[in-house]
């Protein structure tokens, strides 16, 4: 298993990951537990929306539940994901070491373990109001339909942004049983902001998914990635500003996005197209930039209500 996880440049196969059982490793590889960096990212739009919608202190343990819930989540998105795309797994060099892809685990054990972790995700789901479990079950299609976009439009990187910051709504209206223009605008500056760092990470993928005729972002915006990047990362913070506006119209209040906006300027500053690790390095930064984030909107969040 130690081969299998050396094969896949962004793995973190370590720590907890080498004390499980070696039946039970394929599992967890299949849902991406050893790439914690996933669920960070699902994890963090909801978590911004609670804190900046007034909730952080008072539903604390909304924050730890929406937690649970991007860990099962992604999991079972990760598990659904290598379901619909294990032939085109095997022709990719970073994926064909997948435990589906590779034959390390079964179809059938591969479709259990999906459900397995949905069910974990119902339990998060029983948590929340009815309003936010109903907005929280409209991502489901939208789930489903993901793994196809690759194969459809040069833009699955914006279905994906869809999908991953559906969070923040979920969270808003677990707090306030709305969705004013603040959590809209908050919601869609995460869609442009996961644009911008699912294409970083395309970069790593861009001959492989050539050869195969898998389509991105980072293989249309071409020599130009790095600009292209900079605009979404402008607009997810220009739609954010707005968001704080909509609560704190004070501009003040828009000093709180200044760490995210440096730490943003920094991956485009110092990203390399070409070079695979500096792009993995630059995309797993997100997940700092999240904690910078909710920082802000626990600042605006706390201070406007």
């Amino acid at each position: 298993m130690s081969d299998l996880s050396a094969s896949v440049p962004d793995t973190e196969y370590r720590g907890l990951m080498r004390l499980l059982p070696a039946a039970a490793r394929p599992y967890a590889l299949l849902a991406r537990f050893d790439r914690p960096i996933g669920w960070w990212l699902l994890f963090w739009p909801g978590a911004w929306a609670i804190a900046l919608s007034g909730g952080a202190v008072q539903r604390s343990d909304l924050i730890l539940w929406f937690l649970l819930g991007a860990i099962a989540m992604r999991g079972a998105g990760c598990v659904y994901n290598d379901i619909v795309d294990r032939d085109l797994d095997r022709q990719v060099a970073r994926t064909r070491s997948r435990p589906l892809a590779s034959g390390a685990v079964s179809l059938r054990a591969a479709w259990i373990w999906l459900v397995a972790l949905c069910l974990i995700g119902l339990v998060v789901l029983l948590q929340l109001n009815m309003v936010a479990a109903m907005v929280a079950l409209g991502s489901l299609a939208l789930v489903a339909a993901y793994p196809f976009m690759k194969r459809i439009t040069w833009w699955p990187q914006a279905w994906l942004g869809i999908v991953f910051s559906w969070a923040a709504i979920t969270g808003w209206a677990a707090i306030t049983r709305d969705l004013p223009a603040a959590a809209l605008l908050l919601y869609a500056g995460s869609i442009a902001w996961v644009i911008g760092y699912d294409t970083i990470y395309a970069l790593q993928d861009v001959e492989d998914d050539a050869l195969v005729g898998v389509r991105s972002s980072a293989r249309r915006m071409g020599r130009h990635v790095r600009p292209g990047v900079a605009i979404f990362y402008t607009f997810a913070l220009a739609l954010w500003a707005a968001a704080f506006w909509q609560l704190r119209p004070d501009p003040v209040a828009l000093l709180a996005l200044a760490p995210m906006a440096l730490h943003l300027v920094w991956q485009v500053a110092t990203l390399v197209p070409t070079d695979g690790a500096n792009a993995l390095h630059r995309f797993r930064s997100n997940r700092n930039a999240g904690l910078l984030m909710f920082a802000a909107c626990f600042v605006v969040g706390t201070t406007a209500f």
